[in-house]
């Protein structure tokens, strides 16, 4: 789940860290296998959704298969509630970049892009992870998209190792981004997670001198999350004040994973390919 930048301070539980470097969390052992714990709740609901979804389905029915999903496996919704939002999951369809509410109203029909981004809550850590799913036969533009956003992922975690900086992952996703021409949304970024859904360090996916270039170490953990458009990278949100749309009406697409930070290189906690 992406955030405003205002609101990244704030959390989802009252809780106080013990370790922390200027504001990360580093996470311990322990910490980091109660994660891969709620990791792999939010992986297996995304692996189900994305097998189940179907024409003539509502988002409001994910919504529900989801928050059933994670509560049967004995976690909680990490979006439900967050800062007032109504769903278990962000269901964001075609020009719907980021944050789409789930409803009755919202059809998936042939064609569509379906963004779905969830959370989980257990033990008292958050996993966090989003797909982009092709509904059907879709346009050969919509396809790409789809492709160049999960490889900017990838791209972006193949750099992740303590020591580096993480405008080196920043930079390799938007050079992926760009030869491929499209374009990146600037308005929202990954994120810390952990104790709480959103926390520092702000992860961006394009070069920027906005933020701290922080230097990754060990027992970090990530939300990597480059949401891409067909045409241009600015958004606006609607009335709801959730749901972030493509200013020109093109297509957006995004992939997002729970990430560790090791010595010698990255474990990817929602890892779906692993079930």
């Amino acid at each position: 789940m992406n955030i405003f930048s205002n609101l990244l301070p704030q959390t989802t539980q009252p809780t106080t860290s013990k370790k922390q470097r200027r504001g990360i969390e580093i996470k311990s052992p322990r910490e980091i296998e109660i994660m891969r714990q709620s990791a792999t709740i939010v992986a297996t609901v995304l692996k189900e959704i994305s097998q189940l979804v179907k024409p003539g389905m509502t988002t409001a029915d994910l919504d529900a298969y989801a928050e059933k999903r994670i509560r049967q496996m004995g976690a909680t919704p990490s979006f439900k509630g967050y800062h007032g939002f109504p769903g278990s999951i962000c269901s964001s369809i075609n020009n719907e970049a980021v944050h789409g509410i789930p409803s009755q109203k919202k059809v998936i029909r042939v064609g569509d892009v379906l963004k779905v981004d969830t959370g989980a809550y257990y033990q008292g850590f958050h996993g966090d992870s989003c797909i982009s799913i092709a509904v059907g036969e879709v346009t050969q533009e919509a396809a790409k998209l789809i492709r160049v956003a999960e490889e900017a992922l990838y791209k972006g975690i193949e750099q992740v190792k303590a020591g580096v900086y993480l405008l080196d992952l920043a930079g390799a996703i938007e050079d992926h981004v760009k030869v491929n021409g499209f374009s990146i949304v600037e308005e929202f970024t990954g994120h810390g997670v952990g104790r709480n859904l959103h926390e520092e360090p702000s992860v961006f996916n394009y070069r920027t001198r906005e933020m701290p270039n922080v230097k990754l170490r060990a027992g970090m953990t990530l939300a990597i999350e480059p949401i891409l458009n067909a045409g241009s990278r600015h958004t606006r949100t609607l009335s709801d004040r959730w749901t972030a749309v493509t200013v020109d009406n093109s297509l957006s697409a995004q992939f997002e994973h729970t990430v560790l930070v090791t010595e010698t290189g990255y474990e990817i906690l929602t890892d779906r390919s692993k079930l």
